[in-house]
């Protein structure tokens, strides 16, 4: 098989073995380029959306004669996705398709941070309409610490892709201080706001200097500052606000809510069906004419309830009383009883017509309220992801379609490391020139880090490690979902921080072979010719459509390995593309010219070809700092420094070698299990003695 003239590029860190290999194969090589730096200026070609940073394309040297070409005049994938909140409530309602929406708060601690955005994916997974963050106005909640509100609410918007509306209140704040706070929320991409009063943090209101005395000038603040930006949501009280002379002088404040541009309205709490039934029918006699949704609260505990109640001012009915006292200490009858009333409560809310969709307060727990939607019909797991890869819902993402591979698993870091672009690739990725990704060193972030604690991570990872086998062990358990020798099942790695994708069923047992033999996988999937896009394991994207794949395998493996397997590569070189890259940064790739190499595309009804994810050799590079870093990040560091489990971690990151494979031969069978296994024959095969006949050393 001829090879294309070798193409060596200056490289920083030699590796003598490495660079025979690539030199006899024809391979590019390269380091990093001077022109590429991590610390120069990174441009992006203009795209259909222009570059990730269009005010360094002048200064960049780069001249794109296909701009014109690269646009992609599709429109999204989903065209919902991104419109106002109230436009997908009127399409809703115009429908009659009922929706559910959810309510949460931030948590104390950082622990708590995590898991309730682990959460928040959960619950994301059911089909919320929307989701809401509350305000407290003495856990400084417009700040940038991770158990803020603002910080919540940012979260869910960027890292989980939920419609989001952030509760705001007058409570000791002035009115500089509030718009600074809008401000803030509409930088980093909170479309929605809750406007309240607030309760006094004290015993009585007071209103701050220059502050705001009701929620109703919070609302002309908003909309005299800001426009239309803002969808705004206010408070309704089906049996009137504690504070209000009467229901009638309750309803009037509403209004004047709603006229001073309230778009809907979330209800406080009720138990009885009559009682919103009464509230909305006032509500309509008066020309409230809004969208005014109930919230509902399952009852969970005790104690719980006896909180809220006293937070809401509101009255337990008796013959709510007269069941839960003789249970009162016992939390699980409670929290059935609670299902089963909220459920009878919520069926005669949708069967009056009256009701477009129910608002949970889930008091940041998920078992109650999930029970009561998937016995109502209303949890809809959608198996059919609208992009094979995690979406943002900041305003300015709502364009982009097209991400590299390399952080499929690692969703949340790849939005973190690119939320300073101004414009995200659409339609395609561009050619050789370098995005500008962001340095990842905040690995304890709440939103980046593990969601399991320290003790449990060590039982599956290993309280200590022997030998590199060992860490071969952690990752086959990873796949076969065997306990380990500790009874423990392995449910994450560093790279993955969730279990298996479903596609990855279909190369389990080549995966478990390889991982065993030190090919250690971090990511990987398989060949697709054509499926539908409604394929509950591979589909994406509209339906009607067929979505393709190449194979693609990226793994960590040894010196020895690498070496062997540049020999088999010889015999794939026009089939397979390949990218191998140590910590330091020596490169070895057959990628022509630094081209990116689409891996995942589908074609839809009445749509231009979509292509999500791609191979590009130029991120591959900034990806690798962040897979080799993970290494001692996320699992060294759980080791006492000296000790023999962290010197082994430190010795694979030190040494090993991080590789992507590519098969473009799609419609056939994957060849790169093949490759794996020459590469261990080759490896397997008795040393060549001095004075032996020459042979070819590819298998």
């Amino acid at each position: 098989m001829d090879h294309p003239n070798p193409k060596v590029l200056p490289a920083r860190h030699r590796c003598s073995s490495l660079g025979t290999r690539a030199l006899e194969a024809g391979i590019v090589r390269f380091s990093v380029l001077p022109s590429l730096s991590r610390n120069s200026a990174m441009v992006n070609e203009a795209r259909g959306n222009g570059s990730p940073n269009p005010h360094l394309e002048a200064s960049s040297g780069v001249i794109d004669s296909s701009k014109d070409s690269s646009r992609c005049s599709s429109p999204g994938l989903d065209p919902e996705q991104h419109d106002r909140l109230r436009e997908k409530m009127r399409r809703r309602m115009e429908s009659g398709d009922k929706w559910f929406s959810l309510e949460f708060f931030p948590p104390r601690t950082a622990q708590g941070a995590v898991n309730l955005i682990s959460m928040f994916d959960q619950m994301g997974a059911g089909g919320p309409l929307f989701i809401d963050v509350t305000w407290h106005a003495a856990g400084d909640p417009g700040s940038d610490k991770e158990t803020s509100s603002m910080v919540i609410a940012s979260t869910a918007v960027n890292y989980c892709g939920l419609e989001t509306i952030l509760h705001m209140t007058c409570c000791r704040q002035g009115r500089e201080e509030i718009t600074g706070h809008l401000h803030k929320a509409k930088r980093l991409g909170v479309k929605n706001i809750l406007a309240l009063r607030g309760d006094p943090v004290g015993d009585q209101w007071e209103e701050a200097e220059g502050g705001f005395h009701h929620a109703t000038d919070l609302v002309k603040h908003i909309r005299s500052e800001f426009g239309d930006y803002f969808d705004i949501c206010v408070a309704g009280y089906p049996k009137g606000h504690p504070d209000a002379e009467s229901f009638e002088a309750d309803l009037e404040h509403l209004k004047e809510k709603v006229s001073a541009g309230a778009d809907f309205i979330i209800t406080q709490l009720f138990f009885e069906a009559d009682t919103f039934f009464h509230f909305v029918t006032a509500c309509s006699k008066i020309g409230i004419t809004c969208p005014i949704l109930p919230g509902i609260f399952p009852i969970q505990s005790y104690h719980s309830l006896r909180q809220l109640v006293k937070l809401s001012k509101l009255e337990v009915p008796q013959k709510i009383k007269d069941v839960i006292e003789p249970i009162r200490d016992n939390d699980a009858a409670i929290r059935n009883y609670g299902i089963e009333q909220a459920v009878s409560l919520c069926q005669e809310l949708l069967a009056s017509g009256l009701v477009p969709g129910l608002h949970f307060y889930t008091l940041n727990r998920s078992m109650a309220t999930t029970e009561v939607l998937k016995r109502l019909g209303m949890w809809t797991e959608e198996p059919r992801r609208p992009l094979p890869w995690a979406v943002s819902a900041h305003p300015k993402r709502r364009e982009e379609d097209v991400r590299p591979i390399f952080w499929a698993s690692r969703p949340k870091s790849y939005i973190y490391r690119t939320q300073e672009w101004d414009e995200f690739p659409n339609g395609r990725w561009g050619n050789s020139s370098s995005p500008a990704f962001g340095e990842l060193k905040d690995y304890y972030l709440f939103y980046l880090k593990s969601k399991a604690p320290k003790e449990e991570l060590l039982k599956m990872w290993g309280q200590e490690l022997a030998s590199e086998e060992s860490v071969f062990e952690v990752f086959a358990h990873y796949l076969s979902g065997e306990p380990n020798h500790n009874g423990c099942r392995v449910t994450c790695l560093p790279w993955n921080d969730e279990p298996l994708a479903a596609e990855t069923g279909l190369m389990k047992e080549q995966l478990l072979r390889v991982n065993r033999q030190g090919i250690l996988t971090i990511n990987s999937q398989p060949n697709v010719n054509g499926k539908p896009s409604s394929d509950p394991v591979v589909g994406w994207g509209p339906g009607g459509g067929y979505v393709f794949q190449k194979a693609y395998l990226e793994f960590f493996t040894c010196r020895e390995t690498v070496d062997a397997l540049l020999q088999v590569l010889k015999k794939y070189e026009l089939r397979v593309n390949y990218h191998i890259v140590d910590v330091k940064g020596e490169n070895i790739t057959n990628a022509p010219e630094l081209q990116p190499n689409a891996v995942t595309w589908g074609i839809f009804p009445g749509r231009e070809i979509i292509q999500p994810t791609v191979v590009d050799p130029v991120s591959f590079m900034f990806w690798k700092d962040e897979a080799f870093a993970l290494w001692v990040e996320q699992w060294g560091k759980l080791y006492d420094e000296e000790s023999p489990s962290r010197v082994i971690i430190q010795y694979i990151h030190d040494n090993y070698f991080l590789v992507n494979l590519v098969d473009n031969d799609f419609p056939l069978d994957n060849c790169l299990w093949q490759v794996v296994e020459d590469t261990f024959e080759l490896l397997n095969r008795p040393p060549r003695h001095e004075g032996d006949r020459h042979h070819d050393p590819a298998p």
